[in-house]
C-alpha cells in the first residue's frame, strides 16, 4: 500500500518508519537492490508523512 493511499489516522510513528528504514539497510548491507531501493523510497515517504503527522499533533 503506498502512503498516499493510507488512511488518515493509520500512519505509524516516525520512530517505527525509521527503525524499519535502518534493518533494511542492515539486510542489504549497505547496498540496495532495485527492490529495496523502491521499499526504502516508499519508508521515506511514509516516514516524512509520519514526522508531519507528529509535528501537527505537538503543535
Amino acid at each position: 500500500m503506498s502512503p498516499d493511499s493510507m488512511p488518515l489516522g493509520s500512519v505509524r510513528s516516525a520512530a517505527e518508519v525509521n527503525e524499519q528504514i535502518r534493518a533494511l539497510w542492515l539486510r542489504a548491507g549497505g547496498t540496495l537492490s532495485a527492490q529495496e531501493r523502491a521499499e526504502y523510497e516508499l519508508l521515506v515517504v511514509e516516514w516524512a508523512a509520519a514526522i508531519r503527522e507528529e509535528i501537527i499533533e505537538a503543535a
